[in-house]
């Protein structure tokens, strides 16, 4: 577990990224599938390579007279985004990470807004790309292709080969760049509609700090390797990819959510960055495979066991669930899960498996990361304690003692770029910056999240209920493949609500938990599960009507449900908008 250098406090990335090439040099920073099938073949490039083609890379933009200008990014996440992103980040590029899943409106808009001058575009997207070429509407003088020596742009390959020969000419304008670490070294877009997401300016500053107080924080064994899951335009995904190379860590790519499995068992993966989502399914997918082998009673009393035994300090979790760990490769270690609450029934079950599994907690205005869980700071329902750098307050507490989470931090965004009027909302005169979310903290310093400000549900008589500490109990329920809680109006009455809640539930899911029964029959059998649940709640809290369906949820690209847009539908549907 020890590091191979003392962990120091970066000031910029370049700092960062530096020292980890210079330190790992030798190792393998990136594994590359460059063909798949029964005989599959790869390219690895050392963290010595990842450095020449970052400089290569940079040099070649520099050329094309991208210095100081600003460079979007669209694709999935491969090689040559993250030598793209770093290079920016190196040479004082603005890097502009615009997430690939948005309707061709919102990604030209967000184009627009970002006034970027030069966009690095994955192939599979080459199609929306040249329509908004042709609209004219950006600031785009110059188009690259990351991936593709065919497509009739200059592809990331042919601007490495174009820098590293400008460098061997005596060009070093970028590599002798030196990083000013206030200023903005990302811009990025809020998850949201176009209408409603933030362009939130990040610091060069901000970026190194928060992979400092990780690399303290967060201890993992030396060459593990890394899946790049989480969309690196996330950023989450973003600063998790720096983490990951300061930590000397080889990274993969995943083939796609249906080859996860695959993909943890080809690389041996051990290390797993995700959002709750993805990682509730990943242990979804270990406790059917261990009903399927008959194997549920085995494990429970292995489990009784196992608890037992550490409880004397003995830990033979891996050894004895061996196999269980194979339906993951047989070699992941850890989780990290930010982005949403974990619910506790998916962190003890990956612990007691002998996989360690830790939340973080942040926001894209943040870099991201504020609240964190380690092996040595980890509370039932808590999502940690504030990270190094970070000093964090409940500000206007209630009489409960919920208050608002405030944090001054050097990670904090500069602002949200061109409105400083809703910066000002968020960033107090007195330097506050206030995350929205509601909660209290222990004695400890442990913070406990309740639910965000603008989703509270304020009752009649005063009392406030949160939909998201809802959610994560009525999730438990057989059947419940999604749940989304809400304030319904009484009557029509928007001053009178009720707490209701939708319910998207999974057909063979319920089929396994009820029988071949009817959806009323589902309705009534949940129904009996969500009256057990209130049993468990204050009374003010407690859901008074339940509504099913089939259908997905209205949710962001990273999987966050839409609460305005979706209250909007479901009242719909129950014709009570």
């Amino acid at each position: 577990m020890k590091k191979k250098y003392d962990v120091k406090e970066y000031n910029t990335v370049k700092d960062l990224i530096l020292e980890a090439c210079e330190t790992y040099k030798n190792d393998v920073a990136f594994r590359v599938k460059m063909k798949a099938g029964k005989e599959p073949e790869y390219k690895d490039y050392t963290y010595e390579e990842f450095l020449s083609n970052i400089n290569g890379m940079g040099t070649a933009l520099y050329s094309k007279g991208l210095a100081g200008k600003r460079v979007a990014i669209i694709g999935r996440n491969q090689y040559h985004w993250v030598v793209t992103h770093v290079a920016c980040l190196l040479g004082g590029i603005v890097s502009v990470p615009i997430d690939k899943e948005l309707p061709l409106g919102e990604m030209e808009d967000s184009l627009v807004r970002a006034e970027v001058d030069a966009v690095m575009f994955d192939v599979k997207y080459k199609d929306q790309i040249e329509t908004i070429k042709n609209n004219g509407k950006t600031s785009i003088k110059e188009y690259f292709c990351m991936n593709d020596s065919d497509a009739g742009y200059t592809s990331a390959v042919e601007l490495i080969e174009l820098g590293t020969k400008l460098i061997g000419e005596g060009e070093k304008a970028f590599v002798d760049y030196e990083s000013d670490p206030a200023s903005m070294a990302i811009l990025l877009f809020t998850s949201g509609t176009t209408s409603k997401s933030k362009a939130v300016m990040l610091s060069n500053h901000g970026l190194a700090i928060n992979v400092s107080d990780l690399l303290v924080y967060e201890v993992f064994d030396e060459h593990s390797t890394n899946i790049a899951f989480l969309p690196y335009h996330h950023i989450l995904g973003g600063t998790g990819m720096l983490f990951c190379i300061a930590d000397g860590m080889r990274t993969v790519f995943s083939d796609g959510i249906r080859y996860i499995r695959q993909n943890l068992t080809e690389y041996g993966v051990n290390f797993f960055l995700g959002v709750p989502a993805i990682v509730d399914n990943m242990y979804t997918q270990v406790e059917r495979g261990i009903e399927k082998q008959g194997m549920t009673k085995k494990v429970a009393m292995a489990t009784k066991l196992s608890r037992f035994l550490m409880f004397l300090g003995i830990d033979i979790r891996r050894k004895l669930f061996k196999d269980v760990i194979k339906q993951l490769g047989g070699e992941l270690s850890y989780i990290i899960s930010g982005g949403a609450p974990l619910s506790s029934r998916v962190a003890s079950g990956f612990h007691d498996l002998g996989i360690e599994i830790y939340q973080g907690y942040g926001l894209t205005e943040t870099s991201p990361v504020l609240v964190a869980e380690n092996k040595d700071h980890v509370r039932p329902g808590s999502i940690g304690v504030a990270i190094p750098h970070v000093t964090a307050e409940m500000k206007d507490k209630d009489s409960e003692g919920i208050g608002e989470l405030c944090v001054k931090a050097p990670n904090v965004m500069i602002g949200y770029y061109k409105n400083p009027e809703l910066t000002a909302e968020v960033i107090d005169k007195d330097g506050w910056f206030h995350t929205g979310d509601l909660g209290y903290m222990d004695k400890d310093g442990y913070i406990f999240l309740t639910g965000r400000k603008k989703d509270m549900i304020v009752l009649k008589n005063g009392k406030k209920a949160f939909p998201e500490e809802i959610e994560m109990l009525m999730a438990k329920i057989p059947g419940v493949a999604d749940v989304f809680v809400y304030g319904e109006p009484i009557d029509g009455d928007y001053a009178d609500l009720k707490i209701a809640m939708e319910v998207q539930y999974d057909p063979a899911a319920c089929k396994e938990a009820y029988g071949d029964v009817s959806e009323s029959e589902i309705r009534e059998a949940m129904w009996n599960k969500v009256k057990e649940v209130n049993q468990t709640i204050p009374h003010y809290k407690r859901v008074t009507d339940l509504f099913l369906t089939t259908e997905s949820f209205i949710k962001t690209t990273s999987l966050k449900i839409k609460r305005k847009e979706q209250l909007e539908a479901v009242l719909k549907a129950k014709g009570l908008e």
